[in-house]
């Protein structure tokens, strides 16, 4: 960039941002002030440079910073016309850009413009808002920075909470920053690292005070029943209760999820004081938007059984969804936006760990992220004070502002398979890892389940990161490794929604040539590996009560017979007649169950690079390397067929437009009469 400035703004908005001590994901802002050059008239101009809406410091770059002339931006308090009209000022933002202005300028736009001093950081430090929302945070801020931290009460993010601030600096030269009562902190400098310097100089403050000065036991004393769970019985636990929770979250719209038993949570909710806490719900507004004012939380100490949590579950979801539309009752107007659903977006277990929930893999991750913050805060305002939230009033001001709303609306349209989370068996390489990477590009969460663990984990970061897509390892033949992975998928994106029935392999033998042995590893794979993948599947299915699709690969081979293919042709039959049952069986449960009938797809088919292709090309007198052509030549439409093509095939099925269709088979094989449906 060529403005040192703004420069040095991304350099220590990347600095601050990559540490979370400092702040949140997408939370805080940071500002510089500069000169800058005006095209229009070959003159410098005064210009601010600010964190755009909705960004990340962590990972800001130029294109994230909102340009602004100051000179006119400070302009805009001739023109206000106070703080019950302050959401007015945003708009009037827009008439303050430099050139095209680059990002949207957030609502803390006032504070970092107003505030005069050349830099400016707003932070949400967990140390920090533990001062901030702390019963007695003005005295403890007084104690721990004298008149080096002013302490600003309570206000709504917008134009006049700039003006109060501008006001503080003005009214206290000593000071280097503040806390911002409910929110976090703000501090400033004449130069970039002056200010970085300030903003970890009050953070680390804080968090240094509150370690040498809490009470022991923050939390209370450790509540008799309530702790941890071994590890290996309680994640199994939270697979088991995953897809029933999974089911009622999504009653308003369909969720992912995303689990953590880490420490801080497991502590939390092993002590006697977490049901005050959890009640009293989060207050920076980072926190409760993404998490919701409060989380649900399971009454029950961690020797209840799956069956036991489950049925309370039921009955606390049904009191969340009430109280929480009470609370929107409360506190709407006229002009409210509609209640956003009324379904929890954090559930804590005792014993097991806290479950999050989003729109997304990245939102529900970021949500439980956000909860951890709040246990910190939590922590640190018990350990010191009294933890004292923001009251509901003021957080549903927030979580229904305007413009708030007006940057949901803002979001881009979901993708057509957002919110659902595929499992494809068989997925590392071929036609398996072709679905996996359709699937992921249309929106879905993939878990990518495959022999080898090394290649399927490596199938999985090519598609994306963990929020998009994990390998694991899954032999299907075995029932033990087969429920491994359904776990592992559950635990990873909170449930399934659509099962691949892909791996596969073949050996091309005549009757007399195929061994038991033979036999038993081509059912063992297939026919058994996808009724055991399925059964597994269908489990959660059921339990979440949100349907689903069961989808299996099959072949052309399962209708039509050739020579020297006994075994493969078989066990394609029996996957096929799978098909018909299992849509029979459970279409009540809203489950559709339909299969696919590729055939000659040569190219990246590890079926064929394993021998099968040197077999089928002896059969029919061709070269290996003729097979694609050959295959393409006996069809009707004499094309190739890819495993591209069979992806998109799986993609159609499970889409909306063929919401009324189970128990088909596809044939996608470029046409071959004699394996026409009948």
């Amino acid at each position: 960039m060529a403005n040192d400035a703004a420069a040095a703004l991304l350099a220590r908005s990347n600095r601050l941002g990559s540490d979370p001590k400092n702040t949140n994901y997408a939370g805080g802002n940071t500002s510089a002030k500069g000169t800058g050059l005006d095209p229009a008239t070959g003159e410098d101009v005064e210009l601010l440079w600010v964190k755009g809406s909705g960004g990340d410091l962590g990972t800001l770059t130029a294109d994230g910073l909102a340009v602004l002339r100051l000179d006119r931006m400070r302009g805009l308090t001739k023109v206000y016309p106070g703080v019950d009209r302050e959401d007015e000022m945003v708009a009037a933002f827009d008439y303050t850009l430099h050139g095209k202005g680059g990002a949207a300028p957030s609502i803390d736009t006032a504070m970092h413009g107003l505030v005069d001093a050349a830099h400016v950081d707003h932070l949400h430090p967990d140390s920090g808002i533990a001062l901030a929302t702390a019963s007695d945070g003005e005295e403890l801020t007084r104690t721990i920075f004298g008149n080096k931290v002013a302490w600003v009460p309570w206000r709504r993010p917008g134009f006049q909470l700039g003006l109060d601030i501008a006001d503080i600096k003005a009214g206290n030269p000593d000071a280097v920053g503040c806390i911002l009562g409910g929110h976090g902190i703000t501090a400033w400098g004449d130069t970039s690292d002056e200010c970085e310097r300030n903003s970890l100089w009050i953070i680390d403050t804080a968090a240094e005070y509150i370690a040498a000065n809490s009470r022991p036991e923050p939390f209370g004393p450790p509540l008799d029943g309530f702790g941890a769970l071994p590890e290996e019985e309680r994640r199994a636990r939270a697979a088991a209760l995953a897809p029933a929770i999974r089911g009622l979250v999504s009653t308003d719209r369909p969720q992912v999820g995303h689990f953590t038993d880490d420490d801080v949570v497991l502590d939390f909710l092993a002590s006697a004081e977490h049901p005050r806490l959890a009640a009293l719900g989060t207050s920076c507004p980072d926190h409760f938007l993404r998490t919701k004012v409060k989380p649900l939380l399971v009454d029950l100490p961690a020797s209840a059984s799956v069956e036991e949590t489950i049925e309370r579950l039921h009955t606390l979801h049904a009191e969340y969804r009430a109280d929480y539309s009470a609370y929107y009752n409360r506190h709407a107007t006229a002009d409210s936006p509609p209640i956003r659903g009324a379904d929890p977006l954090i559930v804590l277990v005792p014993g097991v760990g806290m479950f999050s929930y989003g729109a997304s893999k990245q939102t529900a991750r970021v949500a439980g992220e956000f909860y951890l913050n709040a246990i910190h805060v939590m922590r640190g305002a018990e350990g010191l004070s009294t933890y004292a939230p923001i009251d509901e009033a003021e957080k549903f001001r927030i979580e229904y502002w305007a413009l708030e709303e007006a940057k949901l609306q803002r979001l881009p349209k979901p993708k057509p398979l957002a919110g659902r989370i595929a499992l494809v068996t068989g997925a590392a390489s071929g036609i398996g890892k072709a679905i996996a990477t359709r699937l992921a590009a249309e929106g879905a969460c993939v878990v990518i389940a495959d022999l080898a663990l090394e290649k399927a984990q490596e199938a999985a970061a090519e598609i994306g990161n963990t929020d998009v897509a994990i390998g694991v390892a899954a032999d299907v033949s075995r029932q033990q490794a087969v429920q491994a992975a359904v776990d592992a998928a559950v635990l990873a994106f909170g449930g399934l929604d659509l099962v691949v029935n892909n791996a596969g392999l073949s050996l091309s033998k005549s009757l007399l040539e195929t061994t038991e042995e033979d036999w038993d590893l081509q059912h063992n794979v297939m026919a058994k590996g996808s009724f055991l993948v399925s059964k597994a599947a269908a489990r959660v299915l059921i339990e979440q009560k949100l349907g689903g699709d069961i989808i299996y690969i099959s072949s052309k081979n399962s209708v039509f017979a050739g020579p020297n293919n006994i075994a493969y042709s078989a066990t394609k039959a029996d996957q096929a007649h799978q098909v018909r049952l299992l849509a029979a069986e459970l279409g009540v449960y809203g489950v559709r169950v339909n299969g696919i009938n590729p055939d000659g797809v040569v190219r990246g088919s590890g079926i064929f690079a394993s021998g099968w292709g040197a077999n089928r090309a002896k059969t029919y007198g061709i070269e290996e390397e003729d097979l694609g052509k050959f295959y393409a030549d006996r069809t009707i439409l004499k094309r190739e067929v890819v495993p591209e093509n069979v992806a998109n095939a799986v993609f159609v099925l499970c889409t909306s437009d063929l919401s009324h269709t189970t128990g088909l088979h596809i044939p996608v094989d470029a046409g071959v009469a004699a394996a026409f449906l009948r």
